[in-house]
């Protein structure tokens, strides 16, 4: 990249907000995932106009442009593969407002997760996506990848929680989906078409989120099981009774021993683990907490204890959240992907993975939101062992199979990106993969927005 196209961009955007020193750039050409590629140059845009500029600017020399919020995803979306330009919204961190009345907040795509929850605390109010890395993840990125968590199997994932985007499209033009109404049958919802997109679409600027109240009380029960399959058919009995849980998390064995050891929860040994919270009024709470505790104390269930004290809910959550980090300590290389399957079809997921870890002689360790049939299958192994590198990845393939044959997805909240764009022709029929070919054409026909994620080239 020559010197013109770096003054080209600093007279646009100004000399403050453009990076090009090999450093500087150094940051922005991972996530975390495990691939890697720097850019040739750092956008840092404070406004909207800037963003314009920047993809008129990048349409102009044909420079790939690769949208980035904080980098905590785990597919590659937001590596510049094709090096070019990374644009981070990280400056772009406003709240703009929040309405009590309307229970929406506007905001800008930088703002962190865990920074808007602590706002929206004094409005008794939050919004309800809550990843792993809600502290220090951002808006832009929660709605690049349609991001879930925990309490997604009562409140919903970021689409069911965003009511209007502002968003500039490959051609630098500003446009306008959803509307700061909860109803809407005014045209096309393409709101929800860009949430998900990774990017490859349009650059959202701009996001009206949809507000819940917060419950007057919360309250967790953890209920341990002698084996996977158990604790999988009784989430089956769970999600069919009519209070829905706000939460329903999900840890085999190994998880189990992980929360105890390097999450610090007092919690024994087990073969699998469901953590089940309600909320709501708290004179409601404690029949509700009566009806899952008999539900979930099904066949194979060794123990159903209700969490005492906020402390004791508290250290539950933070086990369960440590998880992904702690699989570190098990081996050097982690295959994780975030498969989900209809609920009815948890237990014989289950069941497979286990025997995909007895056929590959690999650990395979799973957790996660199992109340939306979404579970963290985490495949480990030596990376400095090729023979062990290659059953892992045999893994992967054989588990994205299974969840397709079951009726599934292959990612219910990390995204497609990188990791998972080969197998999207497994996924989807020719038709549709067109189909969304053609969406990305009238929205960045030059193809310079997030190039080489999510679907597969024609010609693959």
């Amino acid at each position: 990249m020559n010197s013109e196209i770096f003054k080209a961009f600093e007279s646009a955007l100004g000399s403050d907000a453009v990076l090009t020193g090999i450093s500087d750039c150094l940051a922005y050409g991972f996530d975390n995932s495990s691939y890697r590629a720097n850019p040739a140059m750092v956008l840092l845009p404070t406004r909207t106009e800037q963003v314009q500029s920047a993809v008129l600017l990048a349409r102009h020399y044909r420079l790939p442009l690769t949208a980035r919020g904080r980098g905590t995803n785990t597919t590659g979306a937001s590596v510049p593969i094709a090096q070019g330009i990374v644009i981070s919204f990280e400056r772009m961190n406003e709240i703009l407002s929040v309405s009590m009345g309307d229970r929406i907040a506007v905001v800008q795509p930088g703002v962190l997760n865990g920074d808007l929850q602590t706002v929206l605390e004094a409005y008794g109010l939050f919004w309800p996506p809550d990843p792993t890395s809600a502290p220090y993840c951002s808006i832009g990125g929660n709605i690049a990848c349609n991001a879930g968590g925990p309490r997604a199997v009562k409140y919903g994932a970021t689409r069911d929680n965003v009511l209007a985007v502002k968003a500039v499209t490959g051609t630098g033009a500003l446009v306008e989906f959803g509307s700061n109404t909860s109803k809407n049958a005014s045209g096309y919802d393409l709101s929800r078409l860009l949430i998900g997109s990774e990017g490859g679409l349009a650059l959202v600027v701009e996001a009206t989120l949809r507000l819940s109240p917060k419950p007057p009380a919360r309250r967790m029960l953890r209920a341990l099981y002698s084996d996977v399959e158990s604790a999988a058919e009784a989430v089956a009995r769970l999600m069919q009774q009519a209070t829905v849980p706000s939460m329903l998390e999900f840890m085999d064995a190994t998880a189990v021993r992980l929360a105890r050891e390097v999450g610090g929860a007092d919690v024994p040994d087990a073969g699998a683990l469901l953590l089940i919270e309600t909320d709501g009024d708290l004179e409601a709470l404690p029949k509700q907490l009566a009806q899952l505790s008999e539900i979930a104390n099904g066949y194979g269930c060794t123990e159903v204890r209700i969490a005492q004290t906020d402390d004791e809910q508290v250290q539950l959550m933070a086990a369960r959240k440590a998880l992904s980090p702690a699989l570190r300590s098990l081996a050097s290389g982690k295959i994780n992907e975030d498969v989900v399957v209809p609920v009815t079809q948890v237990p014989a997921l289950v069941r497979f993975v286990e025997e995909l870890s007895r056929e590959s002689g690999l650990r395979i360790v799973s957790f996660g939101h199992i109340g939306n049939g979404n579970v963290h299958v985490n495949v480990m192994y030596d990376k400095a062992d090729p023979t062990q590198t290659e059953r892992a990845e045999a893994c992967a393939e054989k588990l994205f199979a299974e969840v397709l044959r079951l009726g599934g997805t292959l990612s219910g909240e990390h995204g497609i990106g990188l990791a998972k764009k080969a197998f999207m022709r497994q996924a989807f029929t020719p038709e549709t993969l067109n189909a969304m070919r053609a969406i990305k054409q009238l929205f960045d026909p030059d193809g310079i927005l997030n190039p080489g994620k999510t679907l597969p080239d024609a010609a693959d």
